[in-house]
C-alpha cells in the first residue's frame, strides 16, 4: 500500500512539474511573419499554411509535391519533409540507406514491406498513423485519396528502386 501511494505521489509530482513548464495558452507560441517561425529553445518551427510546396524530386513518380520543414535532405544530418500525394499514387518497392520515419498527416497511406507489391499484406494508416521502414529494407506505398505524409530521416536522402525500371528517372534518359 505504501509503495502504491508513493508511486501515485511521484507520478502526480512529475505531471504537475511538466504542466508548470508548459507556456500558458495565452502566450504566443511562434513569431508571426515567416514560414519558419521560432519557439524559445527550438531550432525551427513551421505552420502548415506557411509551408513552401514545390514539385518532389524526380526520383518520385510525377504528381507528388514536397515541402522541407527542417534540415537539408541532401545533407548528412536530420531532415523533415512533407509529401502531398494524389489519390492512387504508387511508390514502387525501394530502399533507403537510413531508417525512414513516416507520419500520416491526412488521407490514407498504405505501406508494405518486401520487394514486390502485395496489396493484401499492406498496412493501412490514416491521419496520425506512423511507420518506420528500417534502413535497406524494401518497402512500397499506395495512397487512397489525397494524402499528406511527413518523413523524418537522416540524410543525405537516397531512394533506390528494387527494379531499376520503376525509377521515374529511367524514362527521362
Amino acid at each position: 500500500m505504501q509503495l502504491a501511494t508513493a508511486t501515485v505521489f511521484f507520478l502526480s509530482l512529475i505531471a504537475s512539474s511538466a504542466c508548470a513548464q508548459q507556456p500558458a495558452a495565452s502566450e504566443p507560441a511562434t513569431h508571426p511573419g515567416s514560414a519558419s517561425s521560432s519557439i524559445a529553445g527550438a531550432t525551427s518551427a513551421s505552420k502548415a499554411p506557411d509551408l513552401q510546396w514545390g514539385p518532389a524530386p524526380p526520383v518520385f513518380p510525377a504528381g507528388a509535391q514536397m515541402a522541407v520543414l527542417q534540415g537539408n535532405p541532401g545533407g548528412p544530418d536530420l531532415f523533415t519533409v512533407r509529401l502531398r500525394l494524389p489519390s492512387g499514387y504508387k511508390i514502387a518497392p525501394h530502399t533507403h540507406p537510413t531508417d525512414e520515419h513516416v507520419t500520416v498527416i491526412k488521407g490514407t497511406f498504405l505501406v508494405g514491406m518486401g520487394t514486390s507489391v502485395d496489396r493484401k499484406s499492406m498496412l493501412t494508416l490514416h491521419s496520425g498513423g506512423f511507420v518506420t521502414a528500417p534502413a535497406s529494407h524494401a518497402h512500397y506505398a499506395i495512397t487512397e485519396g489525397q494524402t499528406e505524409v511527413q518523413v523524418h530521416a537522416t540524410g543525405p536522402f537516397s531512394l533506390m528502386y528494387v527494379n531499376p525500371a520503376d525509377d521515374p528517372r529511367a524514362s527521362t534518359h
